[in-house]
């Protein structure tokens, strides 16, 4: 039983979804904030339900779209504490265990490529597989020269953690910029160009001449992955006007869907659960059509009808949900009807803050305009 692996080309990105075959529980490891959409099709495909969503690191490449997929599926996101990112429900220690089904994720601390990097090992009918992120890759390993990277450390990483699997453990990289898909621990004790038969100084010195340039993302990514790849930056005068968008017609701020709304320029659509706009609170005026709904965060089958509804007076459809993640999807697809369709950024209730919790970091409510709750 192997991983489903996919690929994200603008990247180079390995992203691995594992399971359980009898329950279907599966963790997501590595997703890519531009696969969204690819990822829960293959949820759908194989008939699974996500339970976690995992880190390696924080990356520097590309944005994940961990908290989305959370969003979409009500699974909990899961990240090497390290790494400090503030969004996750379980902050991951050497030797920590995740749990799908009858299946374990067990985590592997292999600092080095940055502080926080973590390798994960899974067992399965007899095979060991690990996940190595960008700590080992096919013929090569991570840079170190950034996010408090040590070549010194990613040495004892590989060849005192990673090494000391089975030569038959398959190696599934974060990354392969050749087209390979895995390779086996054994094959790269022998012939990783940069490890085999490496001293320390020889590795380290190898490192600190490999010359790479700065990733092109860094800056955009490594921020936004330290709050789970949720980005609501608008800020000053994006904050008056929409923000252009792919597959809808942009993104808006709350004030400025708030002050549509009241020049009846636009219908405020909230796609949240209904156990949600019951326990947490509401709009008054907002029209309440769930994207997905509980148990189990299931496709809501009357969504493109509603849709048609409210789009037939010709306005503008401004989609708002919890923290501005299912309500992206919504705005796509309601845009695929044939509506004009906004997101609103921050969502209702805001992004989580260094403690987990939301209300305090944007959001309708934090920024004043009108609620009400049951």
């Amino acid at each position: 039983m192997h991983p489903i692996q996919r690929f994200d080309p603008d990247s180079c990105t390995y992203t691995y979804a594992l399971f359980d075959a009898d329950t279907r529980e599966a963790v997501i490891i590595d997703p890519v904030d531009e696969q969204l959409e690819r990822d829960l099709q293959v949820l759908r495909e194989y008939g699974l339900r996500l339970v976690w969503v995992v880190e390696t690191h924080a990356h520097a490449d590309h944005i994940t779209s961990a908290l989305k997929l959370a969003e979409h599926t009500g699974a909990r996101t899961a990240a090497p504490a390290a790494c400090g990112i503030t969004t996750v429900h379980r902050a991951l220690q050497d030797g920590d265990e995740l749990a799908f089904g009858a299946q374990r994720l067990h985590a592997l601390a292999t600092p080095g490529h940055t502080a926080g990097s973590m390798s994960y090992v899974w067992q399965v009918d007899g095979q060991t597989h690990v996940f190595t992120g960008d700590t080992l890759l096919i013929g090569g390993c991570g840079r170190t020269d950034f996010q408090s990277g040590s070549a010194e450390a990613l040495y004892r990483s590989i060849t005192e953690r990673l090494f000391t699997l089975p030569d038959e453990a398959i190696v599934w990289p974060g990354h392969d910029y050749h087209g390979r898909t895995h390779s086996t621990i054994g094959h790269e004790k022998a012939h990783n160009p940069r490890l085999a038969g490496k001293s320390l100084a020889e590795f380290v010195a190898i490192m600190e001449h490999l010359g790479l340039p700065r990733p092109r993302r860094m800056d955009e990514a490594v921020p936004a992955n330290l709050r789970g790849g949720i980005r609501h930056d608008a800020d000053g005068a994006e904050r008056e006007v929409p923000r252009p968008a792919q597959g809808y017609a942009g993104d808006v701020a709350p004030e400025l869907a708030w002050r549509w709304v009241q020049e009846s320029r636009a219908v405020l659509v909230d796609v949240r659960t209904d156990a949600e706009r019951e326990w947490v609170g509401y709009v008054p005026g907002a029209q309440a059509l769930a994207w997905k709904q509980w148990p189990g965060m299931q496709p809501n089958p009357a969504f493109d009808d509603g849709v048609r509804q409210l789009a037939a007076e010709g306005k503008p459809l401004l989609m708002l949900c919890r923290s501005g993640a299912r309500s992206i999807a919504a705005a796509r697809r309601a845009t695929e009807l044939g509506a004009t369709a906004y997101n609103v950024l921050e969502g209702f209730e805001g992004d989580p803050d260094e403690r987990g919790q939301r209300g305090h970091r944007g959001g309708w409510r934090h920024r004043g305009l009108p609620w009400r709750q049951n």
